[in-house]
């Protein structure tokens, strides 16, 4: 039998699932602005897993994984500890901006402080109340507004543990990224907590590929981690043919309309045309061609581009052929995955 943990002010005993909320603010119309979270405290010792969603405001596929993993049964038999936090970024998710009111990235204010800005009080108080105590993390995301990424893992693949739970999670791609200064995953690293970052899907949208993608995964790194019993039949898990170590961005040569057929997956060759960019008339045309082979990871999903903008993201890997199989057989497991 476990002990009873505190968490945000509230005991939860061995067995026990509660709800809690830490404050960050004021109302400006009186009340209090609170991160809301739900803690399941398993009967038996094992890992404290935290996971988060919608530290940006608008990235929303994340809520409805962990309302989805929530519901499931199977948490019932958690080993440990499962800190789930659907909505880090409470004003941006009401407001279904990005930002906070402040206008900063909240993603870019970690670890934070309590005695700082608005940006810098959130980021202390979900940093100091859920992440702390962690021995694991997984951090929701989804593209930016109008900007959509294939089911993809995040992490830097410099350490056995977080390399083995980004193998776990089983995405089709795992994109070996360095920190960035301010962010949760720098910040949890610095605490000695390994973290995946899980992009998928576009901001303000449900997309439910990614969604069944990002439950699964979840329940596999947890059964990794050994919070929850093994599958009776052998878990997928990505071959290091699936990890890139290099990825560009192609941006747009010009101001115009982008004509385009890929979709997300789809196999570049070196010097393809991706699209086109074309004037209103119809009169001219610059094709876009990819400087590099591999898997399209993201890409825009607005026609109109200004010089400069980001509009293809694409993976280069080692063995291109075994990633293209696993991406398939990837797509054909989630469309009749039972596991959801």
């Amino acid at each position: 039998m476990t002990e009873p943990i505190t968490i945000a002010g509230e005991t939860i005993a061995p067995g026990e699932r509660r709800k809690v909320s830490v404050k960050v603010a004021q109302r400006i119309t009186t009340g209090d602005v609170e991160i809301p979270a739900v803690v399941i405290h398993g009967r038996r010792p094992g890992p404290r897993l935290f996971v988060s969603a919608a530290l940006h405001g608008d990235e929303i596929n994340g809520v409805e994984i962990l309302r989805r993993l929530l519901a499931r049964p199977l948490l019932k038999q958690v080993r440990g500890t499962l800190v789930a936090v659907p909505v880090v970024n409470v004003y941006g998710f009401v407001s279904q901006q990005r930002y906070l009111p402040d206008r900063r990235d909240l993603n870019r204010c970690f670890p934070g402080s309590d005695r700082g800005s608005l940006a810098a009080r959130v980021a202390d108080a979900f940093l100091s109340t859920y992440v702390e105590g962690s021995t694991h993390g997984i951090d929701l995301h989804t593209g930016a507004i109008h900007r959509t990424n294939l089911p993809q893992i995040r992490a830097r693949l410099k350490g056995a543990a977080v390399e083995n739970m980004a193998r776990a999670f089983a995405a089709p791609v795992i994109l070996n990224s360095s920190f960035r200064p301010g962010s949760l995953r720098a910040s949890a690293n610095d605490l000695g907590i390994p973290v995946l970052v899980y992009e998928a899907g576009e901001a303000l949208r449900f997309d439910e590929f990614s969604i069944r993608a990002g439950v699964r995964g979840i329940t596999a790194v947890m059964r990794h981690l050994g919070m929850l019993p093994a599958r009776t039949s052998s878990p997928p898990k990505a071959p290091s043919e699936v990890i890139a170590h290099k990825s560009v961005w192609v941006r747009a040569p010009e101001t115009g309309i982008l004509a385009t057929k890929l979709r997300l997956g789809a196999t570049v060759e070196r010097k393809q045309v991706l699209g086109q960019i074309t004037d209103p008339l119809g009169e001219s045309g610059h094709p876009i061609k990819s400087p590099v082979a591999g898997i399209l990871v993201g890409r825009t999903n607005l026609p109109l581009a200004n010089e400069g903008d980001a509009l293809f993201h694409i993976a280069t890997f080692d063995a291109l052929d075994s990633v293209i199989e696993e991406l398939d057989a990837f797509r054909e497991d989630l469309e009749v995955d039972p596991l959801i």
